[in-house]
């Protein structure tokens, strides 16, 4: 039987932790990296798992690193707090952990998110297939502020069974965090050399929409598809902009 630790790193999720963990409770052990929360997360999150570790914010890859650095089995599985282990896809890892395969190293699992009333299942939103059970002597988290993700040093396999993402309360709360995200996408690119312009202003949105709305069939969705493909594209447009807003404080300085 293959032994896996499962992960999470949280700050402020009281009303999301609870089933998180209760989602993971299959695991070999539960760890919980908490950047000092101040709310009842740590304190929901004992209740579940001894291993809760508090810590300062170092950002998305340190801090989760720190917290695969913590397990005690190789395998790791990682966990957001807004995401929850569907019934199908334990039965699959379980399944897994019980063979006697060892060639994969790790594995990309679908990701569905809940989104205005419905599972979102077109968009580039889906299948948004994500890494999260890996062997840590092969995958490291790596990327920028922001689309953080696991690199594996050798082709990762696929589940079926869907990791369930619970990921905006509604539309404040999608606008209220599209002003950090934005912010920090905007960093990496200039980082990256990147510049922005008209062009990237007027056509990366539309075309955002576009791939979203017909070419990734978000029109199948109803109402939440229109509208999570409006969003992409003002997304993609705050990003561009505060990346120009950048830009033209450095031209000041």
């Amino acid at each position: 039987m293959k032994k896996v630790s499962a992960v999470l790193i949280t700050r402020n999720e009281e009303h999301n932790i609870r089933e998180a963990l209760e989602s993971v409770l299959w695991a070999d052990e539960l760890i919980v990296v908490d950047a000092m929360s101040t709310d009842r997360t740590a304190e929901i999150a004992r209740q579940l798992t001894p291993r809760v570790i508090q810590r300062d914010w170092p950002g998305y890859v340190e801090q989760k690193n720190f917290a695969a650095g913590q397990a005690t089995h190789a395998w790791i599985f990682s966990l957001d707090a807004d995401e929850r282990v569907s019934g199908p896809l334990r039965q699959e890892i379980e399944q897994w952990r019980r063979s006697e395969d060892e060639s994969v190293k790790g594995f990309l699992i679908p990701r569905a998110a809940f989104f205005l009333g419905r599972w979102i299942r077109h968009t580039t939103w889906y299948p948004d297939e994500k890494l999260r059970l890996y062997h840590r002597d092969y995958g490291r988290w790596g990327g920028g502020r922001v689309h953080e993700s696991v690199h594996l040093s050798v082709p990762p396999g696929r589940c079926r069974g869907e990791l369930l993402h619970y990921s905006y309360r509604g539309l404040s709360d999608y606008i209220r965090r599209l002003e950090l995200y934005s912010a920090l996408a905007a960093r990496d690119l200039e980082e990256r050399g990147a510049r922005a312009g008209l062009l990237s202003l007027t056509a990366h949105p539309f075309f955002a929409f576009v791939k979203n709305y017909l070419f990734k069939q978000g029109f199948r969705e109803g109402i939440p598809g229109l509208v999570v493909s409006i969003l992409a594209s003002i997304s993609v447009f705050f990003k561009y902009a505060k990346l120009w807003e950048l830009q033209n404080k450095s031209k000041e300085r």
